[in-house]
């Protein structure tokens, strides 16, 4: 069995931004595998729905935590189902991966995401698969650019939670394809 969790914020004001792509990702998996309605399993903290992919038992997540608390959520229902960390997949935004691209990685720090910092805290290792689903742009380029941390922070944050463009949101049709096709190379 795996699990895979989409990393988001739960209030309506979010729905649409770039921080949010994890619960959009998740939300056309469950409609490709033609997954359970998610419901709100409250003592895990999150939205759960399950099915097959790939052949497989799949429980997807939605932590209802907010972003940079993921890691209480994902811990809990890590063990309600007694889950090893391989079985794990993550599915977040990434600002050092370009808009338009998807990157697989098997393990390696949170990159300064810290939703993904708050789950290797919680499970307390690194070896977890991430399908990362690049965010940056040309905004992120003068943001980093900023000699003050402070207005560094303020840009990053204002770029991670605004809403995608219309065209990005048709591009996005053909990113969360591709990663769909790379989730496959896990769930096995």
């Amino acid at each position: 069995m795996y699990l895979i969790i989409g990393l988001g914020n739960p209030d309506k004001q979010y729905e649409g931004t770039r921080h949010n792509v994890g619960f959009k990702f998740l939300d056309a998996l469950a409609k490709e595998m033609k997954a359970s309605e998610f419901v709100l399993e409250k003592k895990l903290e999150a939205e759960i729905a399950s099915g097959k992919f790939n052949d497989q038992k799949v429980i997807l997540a939605k932590p209802q935590t907010y972003v940079n608390n993921s890691g209480v959520a994902v811990k809990k229902i890590k063990t309600f189902y007694k889950l090893k960390n391989e079985n794990i997949i993550i599915i977040h935004d990434d600002l050092d991966v370009p808009f338009g691209s998807t990157k697989l990685t098997p393990e390696s720090g949170p990159g300064g995401h810290k939703g993904v910092a708050s789950i290797i805290n919680h499970l307390k290792t690194e070896k977890i698969y991430r399908l990362k689903i690049g965010i940056g742009n040309s905004k992120l380029k003068l943001a980093r650019s900023q000699s003050s941390d402070e207005k560094r922070k303020e840009l990053i944050g204002n770029l991670v939670l605004s809403s995608f463009t219309s065209t990005e949101k048709e591009d996005l049709k053909k990113i969360i394809k591709e990663g769909l096709a790379k989730l496959t190379q896990i769930v096995s």
